[in-house]
């Protein structure tokens, strides 16, 4: 049962970052492309879809059969430095990619890269290797979102930074146990699954800094997004407290 609801929790998040993915393809093309009338734009836009969707099989189905056997090769040489080098030179590679040649962003490159990995006989082996690099990377993107983060803006605007937070608390939360009761889930399942998306994922930040750039949003809206992202993710181990209590007790570990 415990497995069940944390492949649906995950499936669920797994889909909402594919979405993010996605307006980070579309959002450059909707604000940053020199287009001349809507019908420009819509062609852009399909041209644009149509190149990720061929990204995305190429690497499904072609890389899917090549880049294991090299990975493979690689594992021969019994060499872990090897090994580490050959999965961070696939990743970096395809992303490059995806960027480069489809149009696409690196964010959606890096995430076909893992799929294509996890593909791999080898797929476990290559993620255990990339533990210290992810945990690395994962360090430095939380300092430089902390660079971005005007902590004065709770001070300035405590009211607008409150209502965004209710947002991702509260109705991100009951979208999802509206969704859940509609498909006649459980309530430990339904109240599981709302409780991770009561919080906003990593990919906002980087959507939230594409916005900025491409004049989407002002700075002002960027730091209210980024103060109730960091604000969500803190209090977040505190929704899942809430979850398991309201949990039929039958059900708790």
């Amino acid at each position: 049962m415990k497995s069940e609801v944390g492949r649906v929790a995950v499936g669920w998040l797994i889909v909402e970052d594919l979405v993010m993915v996605i307006a980070l393809v579309l959002l450059p093309l909707a604000f940053g492309a020199k287009v001349a009338s809507a019908a420009e734009l819509g062609r852009e836009i399909g041209w644009t879809i149509v190149k990720v969707a061929a990204f995305i099989a190429m690497m499904l189905i072609v890389g899917g059969r090549v880049l294991p056997s090299i990975l493979v090769r690689i594992a021969h040489s019994r060499s872990r430095e090897l090994f580490t080098l050959g999965v961070l030179a696939i990743a970096l590679g395809i992303a490059w990619v995806a960027y480069e040649v489809f149009g696409a962003s690196f964010a959606l490159g890096a995430f076909v890269a893992g799929l294509v990995l996890n593909g791999s006989p080898l797929g476990h082996n290559a993620a255990e290797r990339s533990l210290p690099l992810r945990d690395a990377f994962a360090v430095l993107f939380f300092v430089s979102v902390g660079m971005l983060f005007d902590p004065t803006v709770l001070l300035r605007e405590p009211l607008a930074v409150a209502g965004v937070l209710a947002i991702v608390l509260l109705g991100k939360s009951i979208a999802a146990l509206l969704i859940t009761w509609t498909f006649r889930l459980d309530r430990r399942t339904s109240l599981t699954v709302a409780a991770s998306l009561a919080q906003v994922g990593e990919f906002s930040f980087i959507l939230a800094g594409l916005g900025v750039s491409l004049a989407a949003l002002n700075r002002n809206t960027h730091d209210l997004i980024l103060a109730a992202a960091l604000l969500s993710i803190s209090l977040n181990p505190i929704m899942f407290g809430m979850a398991n209590r309201l949990s039929p007790k039958t059900l708790r570990p």
